[in-house]
């Protein structure tokens, strides 16, 4: 990945470079019409100072951007939130791309013991565990079995975790490989997988729900659609409920106009591992890609992942969500 990504970076430096000289080439024939000399000089440094600025960002993003993560507190407030869960801290994380940690174990154990020391109720994973295949997990696995919250790690599938993007692999192949990979969370991570099913939190008489939908792309992107809403539902009619689900483009899709689920968890977007004053690409793809987003009395959060399936980021800092929960 590393390789591919700066054989990119050279092509795209090249293309930066170029984009003075076609203005100059431009300028340069208009100015001939109308016999007035334009210097090429300004034009050459305004390329170079592009290369320049590219390589530094490329720099910056690669060996700092991509690992210095931040810890974002979100207080959400709903009156039907059960009483007993009042002050229920719930931590999200999301988008690890696993391929991307190799060689950094350091850097994943810091994640993992800041995750710890804020003393979660929960944690949830919101999808995109590996880029390829579960093989990813073998050097650092252990290190992500090391996570600890009191009501333990919930999970479910991003598109990545299907493995769609590995070529000449059969249908069977790629669910094997699949299978493997939530066969890795429940058994040596200890995480507990939702497959469109839920499971019931308790807090002495007091219960709520945290739903967790298989990949549903309902936006640009829709290579995997395996969500099954109302199958993760049954059961939960009159509850509180939390949903999981990797592709926010789900929440207007099908979460607004079909349930009254008041808080849904999502990631995939990576704010396309680029910010710059609050602004994002990935708006463009996306209209809720970064942060809350609400709608009645309905929530969206969008988690911007821990990895990535480029090794750089550059603004978009990685996220670890501590969300409290309150009544109002």
């Amino acid at each position: 990945m590393s390789r591919f990504f700066l054989i990119v970076s050279v092509i795209f430096s090249l293309l930066l470079f170029l984009i003075p000289q076609v203005v100059f080439a431009i300028g340069w024939l208009a100015a001939r019409l109308f016999h007035v000399h334009l210097a090429w000089r300004p034009f050459l440094w305004a390329g170079l100072l592009l290369v320049v600025a590219w390589w530094g960002l490329y720099t910056y993003g690669h060996l700092w951007g991509r690992f210095r993560f931040e810890v974002k507190p979100v207080e959400y407030r709903n009156d039907a939130l059960p009483p007993a869960f009042d002050g229920y801290r719930l931590v999200q994380i999301s988008d690890l791309h696993m391929d991307g940690w190799a060689g950094h174990q350091a850097q994943l154990s810091r994640v993992v013991q800041a995750i710890n020391q804020l003393q979660p109720d929960l944690i949830v994973f919101t999808g995109d565990l590996v880029s390829f295949n579960f093989h990813e997990l073998e050097e650092l696995g252990s290190t992500l079995s090391q996570l600890s919250a009191r009501d333990g790690v919930l999970s479910v599938l991003g598109n990545h975790d299907y493995d769609p993007y590995e070529p000449g692999l059969s249908a069977r192949q790629r669910e094997a490989l699949v299978d493997s990979l939530v066969r890795w969370q429940r058994e040596r991570l200890g995480w507990r997988v939702l497959l469109n099913e839920h499971v019931i939190l308790h807090r002495g008489a007091d219960s709520l729900a945290v739903l967790g939908v298989e990949n549903q792309s309902c936006g640009v992107h829709q290579v995997i659609r395996r969500g099954r809403l109302k199958e993760a539902m049954q059961g939960t009619e009159g509850m509180f409920r939390i949903l999981l689900s990797h592709d926010p483009s789900h929440w207007r899709g099908e979460v607004l106009p079909q349930t009254d689920i008041p808080l849904t968890l999502s990631g995939h977007t990576h704010a396309m591992q680029f910010r710059v004053l609050g602004f994002t690409p990935s708006r463009w793809a996306y209209p809720e890609c970064d942060g809350r987003y609400d709608e009645g009395a309905q929530t969206l959060y969008v988690n911007i992942g821990l990895g990535g399936t480029l090794p750089m980021r550059i603004g978009a800092t990685p996220e670890i969500t501590l969300f409290t929960l309150r009544r109002s």
